[in-house]
């Protein structure tokens, strides 16, 4: 499932999603990751990857403008082990640094659910979306559209599907 269309379904997943987020590091079968790291400008594709169990996740970005940002990536796994979660966002809420591109990637999983934003929300702020036609969401991938992306990402948020194993 993609991002949802339909402006009352963004409403009704932008409050959602948060949820099932906190739930599911709450009910980690192994410890949620929060790692934090360095958006650097300069032009240059950086990444920065964490792994947990079977699942890993990747941002691919290059910034221009500024100076380094610190930013935070959260990675959880459900208690029953069927979703994989993966937060990638600024803290202080808005990036100031131009995003010439970027790409999440999940393995070992497949993604349900994602939405890329260009302000997080922070002190009263709330989550501002991209536009849809500004980014593209694949199986495993959540990345710019060409020619299409504005430039602004604060925060990236993935739900994957984990593989079941039937009996």
């Amino acid at each position: 499932m993609a991002a949802p269309s339909g402006r009352s379904d963004r409403r009704l997943w932008a409050a959602l999603v948060p949820a099932a987020l906190l739930c599911l590091a709450a009910q980690a079968a192994e410890e949620p990751s929060t790692a934090d790291f360095d958006v650097r400008p300069g032009g240059e594709v950086h990444s920065f990857s964490r792994s947990l169990g079977d699942y890993t996740c990747t941002f691919t970005y290059s910034a221009q403008g500024g100076t380094n940002e610190q930013w935070q990536m959260n990675i959880g796994v459900s208690e029953d082990n069927l979703l994989f979660s993966c937060s990638v966002w600024r803290p202080q809420g808005k990036s100031y640094l131009f995003f010439t591109q970027f790409k999440a990637e999940v393995k070992g999983a497949k993604i349900e659910y994602a939405m890329a934003y260009s302000q997080a929300a922070v002190g009263g702020q709330s989550d501002i979306p991209l536009k849809q036609e500004e980014f593209e969401i694949t199986e495993t991938t959540v990345s710019h559209r060409e020619g299409k992306f504005r430039f602004e990402l604060s925060k990236l948020m993935i739900v994957a599907k984990t593989p079941r194993d039937e009996l």
